[in-house]
């Protein structure tokens, strides 16, 4: 099994993953089929399904599948052109996709919220659609959004793509204990085996250089999120937070009488200043999705900035040994919150950052699978409940409690031997079941939960 770190951190675009990278990585996906097709198209058509449809104006989900239609990807978005090209669809109802000629597309009868008719596939399913002069469909496709910016073709997930192997890596491990009888057999870190995988499919420079860019835009993230304030766009007036909080902790700098809890401060900081961005559009990494995009980048800057003997040159080895745990979790169960609620996204992120840390502190392989096992496992059960369908509450501090939450777990594992109960395996498989047997108003669709307990305006 070979997910690679370029899966797992991508990066992207707020305020969702799963509604607004993955929709617009579908759109793309559609053009590339128009282009290979004979037919002649005149024209655009989009349904959103299941929980795309429910939450789908909270996450910009038709905002993301109308830009995707005209060609915007989300690596390197550019929210000045999207804002242009969204005046002009609105007043011509005309797109011009590269290779593709003029399309016809009016956003009030074209972009379909479908909220009765779920797809049987996934929960965020999607179904984009190409007429011809006389309006009729001439080409179909279904999609799904499975987490994370992944997207899936029905074809796709009927053959098991989703879950495809692709060519072999030196270390294929399906599981914990697969990734722990490797590491033992090799003599290993989680790190170096999966740096192994990763150089197997290209080349140590790519790998330096991809790392490098992915914590370089996080980093950027949480520095963006730490000087702008104001208020939130979505309705529920949120004020930006992480500001205000930041300005206080640096000022309170130095002071003898600093309560030593201040340092959980830091985490929560670092994480909501992500979360705020993504909640505001900004460019985010998937860690491993938009929703828990806080919580891993929190951990390494708490590392970097707070942990005597920190290493910049460490980070790569966070980001593999995290990117390893995500594998793990998305292979055997999901990362979706619509498919398993928030536990499949801040918990699966704070078994990342806490395997990552561990990591980098010097932590054995046992150890390692101990502190991921550790903050799942005290994640189990949360749901994904956004106020108003927006990835703002409870999201943003939701991420910064995972962070505290991950460093917790990476400091009591390394208090130990790595000897404990509960595999991580096993955590991963009750992840699963858990998200199976939840209530699908639990699951991202803003049907239960906070949402419906706290007013939405």
């Amino acid at each position: 099994m070979f997910l690679s770190v370029f899966d797992m951190f991508k990066v992207g675009i707020g305020p969702s993953s799963s509604h607004t990278m993955g929709p617009m990585v579908a759109a793309a996906r559609f053009l590339d089929l128009m282009r290979a097709s004979p037919f002649e198209f005149h024209g655009l058509r989009a349904s959103l399904h299941g929980s795309l449809a429910f939450t789908g104006v909270g996450h910009a989900t038709d905002r993301a599948t109308i830009l995707g239609l005209g060609g915007f990807v989300a690596h390197d978005y550019d929210d000045t052109k999207a804002e242009a090209f969204l005046a002009e669809l609105a007043k011509t109802h005309t797109m011009h996709p590269e290779g593709l000629g003029a399309l016809h597309f009016d956003p009030k009868a074209d972009m379909i919220f479908d909220y009765d008719h779920a797809l049987p596939g996934h929960s965020n399913g999607m179904i984009l659609m190409a007429t011809d002069a006389q309006g009729d469909v001439i080409l179909r496709q279904v999609y799904y959004s499975i987490g994370g910016g992944f997207v899936v073709t029905e074809e796709e997930q009927a053959q098991g793509k989703a879950t495809d192997e692709g060519d072999p890596v030196p270390f294929p491990f399906k599981s914990a204990a697969e990734m722990l009888e490797m590491a033992k057999s090799s003599g290993k870190s989680i790190a170096e085996m999966k740096r192994d995988n990763e150089i197997s499919r290209g080349c140590s420079e790519s790998l330096a250089k991809g790392t490098a860019r992915i914590w370089q835009v996080m980093n950027d993230c949480i520095n963006r999120g730490l000087e702008r304030d104001g208020i939130l766009p979505g309705g529920l007036k949120v004020r930006r937070r992480a500001k205000g909080i930041y300005d206080a902790l640096m000022a309170e700098r130095g002071m003898n009488l600093t309560a030593p809890h201040t340092i959980n401060d830091w985490m929560s900081v670092y994480a909501m200043a992500v979360n705020e961005e993504n909640a505001a559009g900004g460019q985010v990494v998937t860690a491993p999705t938009n929703g828990a995009a806080g919580t891993l980048p929190a951990v390494i800057r708490y590392y970097l900035d707070h942990v005597p003997g920190a290493s910049q040159n460490h980070v790569e080895d966070f980001l593999l040994t995290a990117a390893a745990i995500a594998g793990l979790v998305k292979y055997n169960a999901s990362i979706s919150g619509a498919e398993a609620g928030c536990q499949a996204e801040v918990g699966s992120a704070a078994a990342m950052s806490a395997a990552g840390l561990c990591a980098v502190m010097g932590g054995t392989p046992e150890q390692v699978e101990n502190a991921a096992e550790i903050a799942l496992e005290h994640h189990l059960g949360m749901t994904c409940d956004p106020v108003k369908g927006l990835v703002q509450v409870p999201c943003i501090e939701r991420n910064g409690l995972a962070a505290i939450k991950a460093v917790s777990a990476a400091s009591l594992a390394l208090r130990g031997d790595g000897q404990h109960f509960v595999p991580l395996d096993a955590c991963i498989e009750t992840m699963r079941q858990t998200g199976a047997d939840m209530h699908d108003k639990y699951k991202e669709t803003s049907l239960g939960g906070l949402a419906v307990n706290v007013p939405n305006c």
